[in-house]
């Protein structure tokens, strides 16, 4: 398979994994230990890692992108003996991800001020709502790569939009739930527009809820902690938003959770070693979870 990826790339230059697989096709698994193993090709990656909680795992602590979807989307493999155009095309995909982050972040945005402004019209207060971003968005790595959405199987594009909204613990349940309605018909009005074709998760509930979930003693507590921690401003109360952040740091939950990504890095070099060394048969048969992506949906459910 290595001279097969090489005479590709020497004819077409440096590429994804995804452009390879998409060409030569194979085992995934082959496929990431050749180009890893070949002293002729070198990878280049681009974007960050950042914590994802699995129940799957144990200790739930991994990095995202997972070992697979980083290869598939945010590596270039290229010729070792030319690194210019490797670091080229890395570009190339960096610049495409960050646009990607981009679009997803403007049309969330749209959307909250949006519904923002229709509710507030119709019954204006003083309650203090905001709407938090969290996922690949916030962290500049959304794609769009087409895949299933979890419930109707239609194709949507790549990363979903996550969204957390809060409101003060005086804001009526009638409140809550415009929220929530008017959140769920844009979902669906986007997810059924043929053109956009975007998926939102989302979650509606009030601060007295977040004091709850920073027990972190369920790994549904702790999947509603990391979102809230890695999210950032979207729209609306930044006294509420910031509000949100402190109850984090004072009951000592940002600390849990940068306690557990240091964890995940370590975990992610020893499993990318004993991927490395082991047989394609044993990873499929005993720790193919450590290849392939995990949802982390629970808050959304």
């Amino acid at each position: 398979m290595e001279k097969e990826i090489i005479k590709l790339i020497e004819r077409k230059g440096p590429l994804t994994g995804s452009e390879i697989q998409e060409t030569l096709g194979g085992d995934s698994i082959v496929l990431w230990q050749t180009c890893q193993r070949s002293t002729n090709l070198k990878i280049r990656n681009v974007g960050t890692h950042y914590l994802r909680l699995d129940p799957r795992i144990r200790g739930f602590a991994r990095l995202s992108p997972s070992i697979w979807r980083e290869f598939l989307t945010y590596s270039v493999v290229g010729i070792a003996e030319d690194p210019i155009a490797i670091e080229r095309k890395a570009k190339e995909v960096l610049f495409n991800v960050e646009q990607v982050s981009k679009a997803k972040l403007e049309l969330a945005y749209r959307v909250v001020a949006g519904i923002s402004g229709h509710i507030e019209s119709l019954s204006p207060s003083d309650y203090q709502v905001c709407f938090i971003i969290a996922g690949d968005i916030v962290h500049n790595m959304a794609h769009d790569v087409l895949r299933p959405e979890k419930s109707t199987r239609r194709l949507v594009s790549g990363s979903d939009i996550d969204l957390v909204v809060i409101a003060d613990d005086q804001a009526p349940d009638d409140l809550m739930k415009r929220l929530d309605d008017a959140i769920f018909q844009e979902k669906y009005s986007l997810l059924m527009t043929p053109h956009v074709n975007e998926e939102i998760d989302y979650i509606v509930k009030k601060l007295e809820r977040v004091r709850e979930q920073v027990r972190f003693e369920t790994f549904k507590q702790m999947v509603a902690c990391k979102i809230l921690h890695e999210g950032t401003l979207l729209y609306g109360s930044e006294v509420l938003f910031n509000a949100v952040k402190n109850i984090l740091r004072q009951t000592g939950v940002s600390d849990k959770l940068n306690d557990l990504e240091r964890q995940a890095k370590t975990f992610r070099r020893d499993v990318e070693a004993y991927l490395l060394r082991e047989s394609p048969e044993r990873i499929r048969g005993e720790m193919l979870d450590l290849f392939y992506p995990s949802e982390e949906s629970e808050e959304f459910e």
